[in-house]
Order: structure tokens, then sequence, then C-alpha cells
């Protein structure tokens, strides 16, 4: 980690909208998905998205994160308007957004490839596609997990497509569930022989399995989620085995903050982003997700010694901005 990216510690600056929580999907590892009728189902309409985003830019984001479930009436237009909405009210703010599943989906829908899916999305104003629906890509274990989701194939031909059409990718592994430690190699090895290609992932995500509110974990099909250690490892591993990756995150919002610091220690070089609003982590079981104070995380990189730096989504320093709120250290 200290060879390859030094010892500076980063993070964006980003506001996460997640527009539906309605899903044709019933994926096991998901707390998030609802069905039409669910008293707790929503749907933001074009008013609301829209508000949201000029929130953003009024928080002085430099990324809006959008990801959500599959409407049943989405097709590619609707998240190609989504974007449209967002880059409109917030212009020059990046748009990360959508994932393979969800370009899959609104070819599917609209009778289109995933090709021209994204050609629209990225004319539309999207900047980076977001690598999750990933899982574990080992198509026995997403036959348990996710049967519903496309299959390893089809998500790695995406992310080429993408990476083809100049659209950067995050990639993500979701871990501790079901599946086993030759699994995770497995993934691992798919991620780093796509890099190798097309260099096209500006960070690695570990995504610690939360299962608490989980039908996978209820039914007895999927363990309490990884232990520290394995947190520990899966990032450290990951470091030493993804060289051509340079960033790996310690996302707190998976981890928790304090698992998140000692992360940092075992490879990871980034903290995420402030997210603001956050629902699926929320509604799987994980707590205190939805905003992380900068000066809190200035807290946790100094505390290992190392320095807090804002970054953009693809990882470029932002000059010249402070990180206000210093939290005291004494109790006079």
């Amino acid at each position: 980690r200290e060879r390859m990216v030094g010892e500076t510690v980063t993070y964006v600056r980003n506001q996460n909208i997640n527009v539906t929580n309605l899903c044709v999907n019933a994926c096991g590892f998901c707390g998030f998905s609802r069905k039409p009728g669910d008293a707790d189902a929503y749907l933001h309409d074009e008013v609301a998205v829209r508000e949201k985003a000029r929130a953003a830019r009024e928080r002085g984001v430099t990324e809006v994160c959008t990801v959500s479930g599959l409407h049943p009436d989405f097709d590619a237009q609707s998240y190609i308007d989504i974007i449209s909405w967002i880059r409109d009210e917030a212009p020059g703010v990046h748009i990360h957004a959508s994932n393979p599943m969800e370009v899959a989906y609104a070819a599917q829908r609209s009778g289109i490839s995933t090709r021209e899916v994204l050609i629209g999305m990225k004319a539309a104003g999207l900047g980076t596609l977001c690598g999750t629906a990933a899982e574990i890509l080992v198509d026995s274990v997403r036959a348990v997990i996710c049967p519903g989701k496309v299959d390893t194939a089809t998500w790695v031909r995406i992310i080429r497509e993408a990476h083809d059409l100049g659209i950067r990718s995050t990639a993500t592994i979701m871990y501790g569930h079901c599946e086993s430690v030759e699994d995770r190699a497995r993934h691992l090895a798919i991620l780093r022989e796509i890099q190798d290609d097309t260099g096209g992932f500006t960070e690695f995500v570990p995504l610690s399995f939360i299962h608490e509110n989980t039908p996978l974990y209820r039914a007895g099909r999927a363990r309490p989620g990884a232990t520290g250690r394995e947190d520990i490892l899966m990032v450290a591993v990951a470091r030493l085995f993804l060289d051509n990756i340079e960033n790996i995150q310690a996302s707190w919002v998976k981890l928790g903050r304090k698992m998140a610091e000692i992360t940092l220690l075992s490879g990871a070089n980034d903290l995420g982003g402030t997210m603001f609003e956050e629902s699926i982590s929320r509604s799987a079981g994980a707590r205190g997700t939805d905003y992380l104070d900068p000066a809190e995380m200035r807290r946790m990189a100094e505390d290992l010694g190392r320095t807090l730096r804002q970054r953009t989504t693809t990882y470029e320093l932002v000059r010249g901005e402070t990180v206000a709120g210093v939290i005291p250290g004494s109790c006079a």
C-alpha cells in the first residue's frame, strides 16, 4: 500500500440517491427490496430526484451516486432520464450510477443491446459505472444468493463494454455469506484479469455482508457475516493480489467506523464517501450509514499518522479543500 499510494487517506464528498426500493428481483442477501403493495415501498418521482440533486449541489459534493431496485416499470429511458435530471440540477457534479444488472435489465426491457444502453447513459451524463451486482462472481454461489441476477459472464461482458466505451467503473466483492475462500479467490482473479486488459477499474471495494434483516440469513443459508479477521484478511489479500488496482476502499458503511480504520492498516487507502443518505445497507441491518463527517475521517487518518485528502470519483486530489470541525482532544 505504501509503495503504491503512499500515506494519504482519501475520501469523496458525495451524495447517495436510492430512487426506488421496488424490485423485480428477490436477492437473498437484500433487505432493501420491496414489492408493489408493500407499505414501505417507494419511488421518488422526477420532482424528488431533482430536489435531491439540487441539495447535493448545495452541499458542495463532487459526486452523486445512484443505484436502485429494478422497478417493474423501468426501461432504458427511465435510467437515462434519472441521469439527465441529476445532470440538469447538479451541473459539473460527477454522476456515478447504475451497475451491470441495471444495464442488463434496461436493455432487456427496451429490446436493445447493453452497449446501446451504456452509450445512452453516457450521452445523458453518466461519468462512471458502479461495479456492484458482482457479489461473488461464481455462478454456483450466485444461484443461491441472487438467482435472478446476471450470470458471471454477463457481468464481465458489460463491465468490459463500459470500459471499452471510456466509462470507468469500481470493482466490488460481497463476502461473508455462503461463499468459500476459493470462491473469493476466483472472484479476485476475474477482476485482476479485467484490469490487466482494460485498466478501467478506479478502485476495489470489499463489501462485508450485512446479515441481520436478509432472507438468506433468516432461512439459515448464510453465515452471520464475516468476522473482523476476515474483513482484515480480505483487504490484505486484495492489496497483494490486485497489484493492478491502486485504490482499495474501507467501506465504513459496511464495516463500521472502527473496523474501517483498522483496515486502513491492512492495505486500504480510501474511506469512501460522505453519503448524506443511504438505504440499502441500513435496510439489511447496518447502523449509522447515512453520513460520515470529513472531520471524523480526518481523526481516523491522523490516529494512524496519515493525512486525509479529498478526491474526485476518479481519484484526482481536490486542490484547496479544507476539513472543518476539528474534534477536540481535551476534557478540560
